[in-house]
């Protein structure tokens, strides 16, 4: 499956019974109707999370989202999004107190090498990504764009792809840096996406030391970090002076908080002390299915922020 290929499906991954007035999944009793809730970070969903309960158009789903007290919104497919769209989505995301999210800045190459080849054609093509998602972010109200490197080339030794990597960032760094916009690095973890030239993060903090720019960050996310080399807490604090964004997804399943073996209160909990004020993207599916499935994720977010 391609890594956002899952944002498409709820999987039912056990049985839902219904109870009168009140539900009963995983053992969580939830309720039919949900009241906004002041959370305490900036949890931001996806399109089509909550598509059961307000449909298909992006609009109506904004304003569900917006009414369950989530304060963000994340968007990888808004740069491909018709202009027109972009627009209206960006007002009603001011009107109700959203803050947009990472969008993906430019294509990715899942299979072949591209940054690291050092090749003068694949950066160049890179690069003019990078400008035209300027005007994205400029449109919708963005400040971070995800970028990841692509595949490795296996015909250049680990040190010269990462000096070319180097070098293609600091030139996107040169582009974003007037705007004071910020490109963060994603770490993809090996069983999902093997190849892969960007998998850890000490990896993604050597290279923005490196680039030396507050346009070139790094994405922590959580579910990609906990297989590729786990040790959350300590990673996350060598790693937090070039963190400006992180993501979320339990595992196994690649589902809300509480449907795996990562403890998220207590990783919200640290992130909250460390007086993050940034986004956290809830780039993972749901569940189980429906309505049902979408209270579930937003009783499982209320859960794991309740460490005050």
């Amino acid at each position: 499956m391609k890594r956002r290929d899952f944002i498409q499906k709820g999987a039912l991954t056990g049985s839902l019974l219904s109870l009168g007035g009140t539900s009963l999944v995983s053992g969580m009793e939830i309720t039919p109707t949900v009241s906004k809730h002041n959370f305490n970070l900036k949890y931001a969903p996806h399109d089509r999370m909550f598509k059961a309960h307000a449909g298909d158009d992006i609009l109506s789903q904004l304003d569900f989202m917006a009414d369950q007290g989530f304060t963000a919104f994340e968007d990888n497919e808004m740069r491909n999004r018709p202009l027109e769209q972009q627009k209206a989505m960006a007002k009603l995301m001011e009107k109700r107190g959203l803050q947009m999210g990472v969008f993906v800045a430019h294509k990715i190459y899942w299979k072949e090498p591209n940054l690291a080849s050092g090749k003068e054609d694949g950066r160049e093509a890179f690069l003019n990504d990078i400008r035209n998602s300027v005007e994205v972010a400029k449109r919708v109200n963005a400040t971070w764009m995800t970028v990841v490197p692509g595949h490795v080339d296996l015909h250049l030794h680990p040190d010269y792809q990462t000096a070319n990597v180097i070098e293609t960032l600091k030139q996107a760094s040169a582009i974003l840096e007037p705007h004071g916009l910020v490109m963060v690095l994603e770490p993809l973890n090996f069983r999902d996406h093997p190849g892969l030239f960007l998998a850890e993060s000490p990896h993604a903090f050597q290279i923005c030391q490196a680039v030396n720019s507050p346009s070139c960050k790094i994405l922590f996310d959580i579910y990609h970090q906990q297989i590729q080399e786990g040790n959350l807490l300590p990673n996350i604090e060598a790693c937090w002076n070039e963190i400006a964004y992180f993501q979320i997804g339990d595992n196994p399943g690649r589902n809300e908080p509480t449907t795996g073996e990562i403890n998220y209160r207590n990783v919200f909990k640290y992130i909250h002390d460390r007086d993050y004020k940034g986004i956290l993207g809830m780039e993972h599916g749901n569940s189980f299915e429906g309505k049902e499935g979408e209270l579930r994720v937003i009783e499982a977010y209320k859960k794991v922020d309740n460490f005050m």
